[in-house]
């Protein structure tokens, strides 16, 4: 009596074991589904990434921007025949070569919005830079009612991911009856950081008065760059001054970017420029 129930009491367990291995792992599967499936949970992930965007360093930038600012036809200074008033608006895909600097056509409601902003951006570096005296302290600040502000792209046309957004703060041709003595003529602003990548000015200085290495060794730590060099073209009519220096800078992987300092004599313009 005592066998036969032993017995009887293993098969019970066999048969439960076996019907377990059968069963019992889809039976927890569904439990587990019940306490997941259409309930709302959160979690907190550290580090998140909004999506993986290029960056470039300060020395790409400053090359990329030379090359588009050497592919344009029309002139970037008042010196060099000013002669955009009636400047036309590009789009993308009208622009040849690899470099393209082009207006942006759909920023029309963001220029108005931060006009304000990069004018006060614009004077806060150029504080900066005078105090680094890079630009003379007699230079005014910038103003709505006398200077006028665009935005552009810099882009790099095989490899549209390389691109800068960048400022341009004139001197507005319709200002009258206003000295544009001690005046900023032109800039070029980082949209991002503000930074003054190139610009124009009239001032009470001359060139004996300024150390040019000084100056771009002050204006290329204030960017951030690195590997500076001297460089002597060997074109002698590479400028309309005899007064200027040329240092050199690397860029990408297909060259360096030149960065010319001067002085335009009479009109004792200023220029510290990275293109032609």
């Amino acid at each position: 009596m005592k066998k036969n129930r032993k017995r009887l009491l293993l098969t019970a367990g066999a048969l439960a074991v076996f019907l377990f291995a059968m069963w019992g792992p889809e039976m927890l599967a569904k439990y587990r589904d019940k306490t997941v499936f259409y309930q709302i949970t959160t979690e907190t992930v550290e580090n998140q990434s909004q999506g993986y965007r290029y960056l470039l360093t300060e020395n790409e930038k400053i090359y990329l921007l030379s090359k588009c600012l050497n592919s344009q036809t029309l002139p970037a200074s008042e010196q060099s025949v000013r002669a955009n008033e009636g400047e036309e608006e590009f789009a993308y895909e009208e622009v040849s070569g690899n470099y393209a600097f082009v207006r942006n056509r759909n920023t029309a409601e963001k220029t108005e919005q931060r006009s304000a902003e990069i004018f006060e951006l614009c004077n806060e570096q150029i504080e900066k830079l005078q105090e680094l005296g890079v630009i003379p302290e007699s230079v005014q600040p910038v103003s709505e009612d006398s200077y006028t502000a665009q935005l552009y792209s810099a882009i790099d046309v095989t490899e549209p991911r390389n691109n800068v957004s960048v400022w341009k703060i004139s001197f507005s041709p319709d200002t009258k009856n206003v000295s544009k003595s001690n005046r900023l003529m032109d800039a070029y602003l980082d949209d991002e950081t503000g930074k003054i990548y190139e610009f124009y000015l009239r001032s009470e200085k001359t060139w004996e008065d300024m150390e040019p290495e000084t100056m771009v060794e002050a204006w290329s730590g204030y960017l951030g760059l690195t590997g500076m060099e001297a460089y002597e073209t060997e074109n002698p009519l590479s400028e309309t001054t005899p007064d200027y220096e040329k240092y050199r800078f690397p860029g990408m992987e297909t060259g360096g970017t030149v960065v010319t300092i001067g002085c335009y004599d009479g009109i004792n313009e200023l220029f510290l420029k990275i293109s032609k």
